[in-house]
């Protein structure tokens, strides 16, 4: 227990550490992005001065300074339009159509001082020209960047939680793993009993009969307690005849269950083998019966058909119940998922993991209709 703490204490200062270390990626983007979009905004101020500059130089003695044209020129990459006193446009970095498009220009200019603060030139007094300017394709590409990051942020976070949520589902399947052990443990002791007391009436005057029905029951329990010491454990398959393996589960849920229920059985003659592990086989017959018994309210009509091609054996059970929407067909193999007041969800859950996990089969709803029932399909291949 001590080292299963430590590694929990461990798993999550490195989970803490790691969403540390993409909080600390995520602030330093947005003050890197901030940053940039400062260092623009004195440049497109410098560009206005240099205007300034430009037309004070004109102005003294008609020569034009190569510095503020150099400053003006330097700008390659930040889209901005240039609006006059008279309320004209002109673009740069702009596209080449959109240059003379004043009413397109216009429009862009109020989504640019939307983005930044436009600049006004002022030279004695005067507003000479507004400078309205947008983000630079560096910008607009590292405007995004954050939210790439808070993306990977959550993919990260999902993952974790799938993690502790798998690792919780090892646990609880560890225990139900080691209880369902203890269980066929526990049975093992009053079972040996019933056999020695077996043994004891076979010497009295007791209904032969009665031996039979009781040591039929043990042969149960002994298979109950079978199954539940595979659990956890890798099953050893073996050639088995298909319709012995059923005719056994099904006869004895027959002799079990009411009157009201009628029980039919059809198979093919002959052997059909399959690689099976037969308590666990026997233990999906029984759930589909069961489950279609329940669906009944212990009163209709059992149907179990075998049939074979030249490589499947499909195996059909079919109930008159209350049957299914289509939208549960899948649904009634997960979980934890019933339709009953008391129950679990976990007759159909195992028997698709013993199927399909175990014996590499298939198992599905074939067809169900609301009100007429349900015919569940068992799909194993053939030996």
């Amino acid at each position: 227990m001590k080292i299963l703490s430590k590694q929990h204490v461990l798993r999550w200062v490195m989970i803490a550490v790691s969403f540390l270390i993409i909080s600390l990626i995520l602030w330093n983007t947005y003050r890197f992005f901030q940053k940039f979009k400062e260092e623009e905004r004195i440049k497109m101020e410098n560009f206005s001065q240099a205007q300034i500059e430009l037309g004070k130089i004109i102005d003294l003695n008609g020569n034009i300074s190569d510095f503020p044209l150099k400053i003006i020129q330097s700008n390659t990459t930040t889209p901005m339009i240039i609006e006059n006193s008279e309320g004209s446009f002109q673009s740069k970095n702009i596209e080449q159509h959109s240059e003379n498009n004043q009413e397109y220009l216009r429009k862009l200019s109020l989504k640019f001082s939307d983005e930044n603060t436009p600049i006004e030139i002022i030279y004695e007094g005067k507003t000479l020209s507004t400078i309205y300017y947008g983000n630079s394709d560096l910008l607009n590409k590292l405007k995004y960047y954050p939210f790439t990051l808070v993306l990977i942020f959550l993919l990260f976070s999902g993952i974790v939680y799938f993690y502790y949520k798998s690792s919780k589902t090892a646990s609880q399947n560890k225990l139900w793993t080691g209880m369902a052990k203890e269980t066929a443990h526990q049975i093992g002791t009053p079972l040996s009993s019933l056999i020695g007391w077996t043994e004891l009436l076979k010497k009295e005057a007791v209904n032969p009969s009665f031996i039979t029905e009781i040591e039929k029951d043990i042969h149960r329990l002994e298979t109950i307690t079978e199954r539940f010491s595979k659990i956890g454990a890798v099953p050893l398959l073996k050639s088995t005849n298909i319709v012995t393996a059923t005719q056994e589960s099904f006869d004895y849920l027959k002799s079990r269950s009411s009157n009201l229920i009628s029980f039919k059985m059809n198979a093919p003659e002959g052997e059909v083998l399959v690689e099976l592990n037969p308590e666990l086989y026997s233990w999906t017959i029984e759930n589909l019966v069961k489950n279609g018994i329940d669906a009944m309210k212990g009163e209709g009509h059992i149907e179990l058909f075998i049939q074979t091609t030249d490589a499947m054996v499909l195996i059909d059970i079919s109930d008159t119940g209350k049957g299914l929407s289509k939208k549960l067909f899948n649904r009634v193999f997960e979980t934890g998922y019933t339709s009953k007041k008391r129950g679990w969800g976990l007759g159909l859950t195992l028997s698709k993991r013993i199927i399909e996990e175990y014996h590499k089969g298939k198992i599905k709803v074939l067809h169900s209709e609301v009100g007429e029932g349900t015919t569940l399909r068992i799909s194993l291949k053939r030996l």
